[in-house]
């Protein structure tokens, strides 16, 4: 493995970057954050690019980044004003995505140095100890995730925790992709499907309300493969609160299990995407928030729409919601999940 020395934080430490080759796939993740900060394939005429946005410092990735690339903990999406309930003892988080905690909250798992514990070619294996009470959670929570690229154009992610005290957990990979290569433009040409038949409707802060609804009759339903903007404008209430998509998808076929979660096809090169998950639920989301403040590597700004995350998780405040699946994790049980992302052309 290529290892390099990519920044370093306000606090002093030392950042590196690893980059992953397996045949024409190349990948880069650094140990702030574990974040990938580039997955390079070829269009269908031959052309590399970077398909997930990125920034080109630490400071960057410190200080603006909306979760570039990231891993996302303690606790993936929001949980409802700050707060929830576990064995009869409330727990109270920062509030850092008014009034919820989004993302483990300031200071989560995007915002810290992981440790490298084992890296090759094609191999990265990133460590990290959440001490109990960081960010208002409870237990010592060891942390595991391994980026791999285990055949020809996949790259998978395998995550593990285990922890001291009962807690719950959430964890997921916060890429933004643009097949047509970052800084190109907007997704909405992109032809997307989530292999879903219910969504998880929100409130004006984007809690969900709890309720499983049928994505049939909606701008929800991609079922069959759609143009992710071909519907984004319209003016369903769901839509119009989130200002676009950001909604987790309740996976058809049983969780623990790796099954289709979604695909991805850029129509101008070529380029797909095919994502399987172990987990419940995949949060779609369509960089609404993107404004152009923020330059990527090639010189160019984001704006709204440049990226789409298909992030692969539990469910958003599933600690305050009994009917979604679990999210607690008790001493003895191991937190697992595994996602994979495989890219051809055609």
């Amino acid at each position: 493995m290529r290892s390099e020395k990519f920044g370093t934080t306000r606090a002093g430490e030392t950042v590196t970057r690893h980059t992953l080759v397996r045949d024409s796939l190349r990948v880069q993740v650094i140990d702030y954050g574990a974040v990938v900060t580039a997955i390079e394939i070829a269009d269908r005429d031959g052309r590399v690019a970077n398909v997930v946005l990125a920034l080109d410092t630490v400071e960057g990735y410190e200080t603006v980044s909306p979760h570039f690339g990231a891993i996302a903990g303690r606790f993936a999406n929001r949980i409802a004003n700050g707060r929830f309930t576990l064995d009869g003892e409330t727990y109270a988080l920062p509030i850092n995505a008014p009034p919820n905690t989004m993302h483990g909250g300031p200071h989560g798992f995007a915002k810290r140095l992981w440790q490298v514990a084992d890296a090759d070619e094609t191999r990265l294996v990133l460590r990290r100890r959440s001490p109990d009470g960081e960010e208002g959670f409870p237990g010592n929570l060891d942390v595991a995730v391994v980026y791999s690229l285990p055949e020809a154009g996949m790259l998978r992610i395998d995550y593990r925790a285990v922890t001291d005290r009962p807690t719950v957990v959430n964890l997921t990979n916060h890429s933004y992709f643009n097949l047509a290569g970052e800084g190109t433009g907007d997704v909405m040409d992109h032809v997307v499907a989530v292999f879903a038949d219910a969504y998880a409707p929100t409130d004006a802060t984007q809690i969900p309300t709890g309720v499983l609804a049928p994505v049939a009759n909606t701008p929800f339903d991609f079922r069959d493969p759609t143009i992710l903007g071909a519907r984004i404008r319209e003016g369903h209430e769901q839509i119009v609160l989130a200002g676009g998509y950001d909604h987790a998808f309740a996976l058809r076929g049983p969780a623990g299990t790796l099954r289709p979660a979604a695909s991805c096809h850029c129509p101008a090169s070529g380029r797909r995407l095919e994502v399987a998950t172990t987990q419940p639920a995949l949060q779609l989301y369509s960089g609404n928030n993107l404004d152009g403040a923020l330059v990527g590597p090639t010189g160019r700004t984001y704006r709204s729409g440049d990226g789409v995350c298909f992030e692969t998780q539990g469910f958003p405040d599933a600690p305050n919601h009994p009917s979604f699946p679990s999210a607690v994790l008790r001493p003895g049980e191991t937190f697992a999940s595994t996602t994979t992302y495989r890219f051809s052309v055609m």
